[in-house]
């Protein structure tokens, strides 16, 4: 059961999702010319990076540019003037990371989620689950349930960034871990499924009731490009950096490659296989709140994100990091060869040959 404190943070956070949901309106019939070429790699380097939003550790990975549209209408016109966003993902073999940079001028007003930047990511669950439509189910606000739209099931991750500290970790933590839904009281990077944009909820809800097996897996992690300081921010920092600054934002995340849903509420990812996916980004606009429906995508249709098996492929586009290194281990393994054999000769016993005492 969720205790009363918790129920109340919950129906509040369910409010500000239908809230931002219920402005999901189209204007005329829905078009779209997908590319079909856009794929997204996530390569196996483990060990390589630090949840923190810096993208420093990022340098040698290469990433992926997508412009960014508007999701209701991807017209070229109404492209996202700060420009196109890049998109990294690479996995450890336990967990798969991302890294989203896209430029854009400071803006940040604490409390305020929507006079901020704001980031989130969409994954295919349900065999018929579309992008366009998040899911495609057909059902209405009080029919959808879990049995009517079966199969059009989608995983969103998303992050607003008004109540979170540039550099902090947000998502998953085991005070809303414990009640079993995927919110994030401190945040507001949350775990979500839709079948619609009329039917979305936190991760354990839904209109048929409360399951308290759920989890938020996801971490993640924000930065500007103009911020001066880099040994950390504290809340009484707000607003980090001065207003309108030409710059950079960075949203890093991690998730486990697999979760313990029992729900048909989180996307699984399989080493060796392929997932879609889709990203989403919200910004304010000469100073103007966003609203829900109101944001740009990476493509106007699921973008495939391979999850590679292993390190068959040592990628050498980075520099000649990786060259050197084979090139040093060759060297090695000839050398300590060679001082084997010339050891080997150096100190051979040698035999003098047996002579009878007779013969002597």
């Amino acid at each position: 059961m969720l205790r009363p404190l918790s129920l109340l943070l919950l129906l509040l956070l369910s409010s500000a999702l239908i809230v931002r949901v219920n402005s999901h309106q189209e204007s005329g019939e829905w078009s779209c010319e997908s590319d079909s070429e856009s794929r997204i790699e996530s390569e196996f380097r483990p060990g390589l990076i630090t949840l923190d939003g810096h993208a420093d550790d990022w340098k040698d990975i290469d990433g992926f540019e997508f412009p960014l549209l508007p999701a209701l209408d991807p017209h070229e016109d109404h492209e996202y003037k700060g420009g196109k966003i890049t998109v990294k993902a690479l996995h450890d073999g336990h967990d798969v990371f991302f890294m989203l940079q896209v430029d854009g001028d400071y803006v940040y007003s604490k409390g305020n989620s929507k006079k901020c930047p704001s980031i989130a990511l969409m994954f295919q669950i349900g065999e018929g689950a579309s992008y366009h439509d998040m899911g495609g189910c057909t059902e209405g606000k009080d029919t959808c349930t879990n049995k009517t739209c079966k199969g059009h099931e989608v995983d969103i991750m998303h992050f607003s960034i008004g109540n979170a500290i540039p550099g902090r970790l947000y998502g998953g933590n085991p005070i809303d871990n414990r009640d079993g839904y995927g919110g994030d009281r401190f945040g507001h990077l949350v775990d979500l499924y839709a079948w619609t944009p009329h039917c979305r909820y936190l991760d354990g809800t839904g209109p048929s009731g409360n399951d308290t097996s759920a989890q938020n897996e996801w971490k993640g992690a924000w930065w500007h490009s103009s911020f001066s300081v880099h040994s950390g921010f504290v809340e009484e920092d707000s607003p980090y950096a001065s207003g309108g600054q030409k710059g950079t934002y960075y949203f890093e995340f991690s998730r486990p490659l697999r979760t313990m849903d029992r729900l048909q509420q989180d996307a699984q990812f399989t080493l060796g296989g392929s997932s879609k996916m889709s990203v989403a980004f919200w910004y304010p606009l000469d100073g103007q709140p966003w609203h829900g429906s109101g944001h740009y995508s990476i493509n106007c249709d699921w973008v495939p994100l391979d999850i590679s098996s292993g390190i068959s492929k040592m990628s050498v586009r980075g520099g000649s990091g990786n060259v050197s290194s084979a090139f040093a281990l060759l060297l090695s393994v000839v050398s300590l060869c060679a001082s084997a054999f010339v050891g080997y000769r150096l100190f051979k016993p040698n035999h003098a040959p047996f002579t009878p005492m007779e013969n002597l």
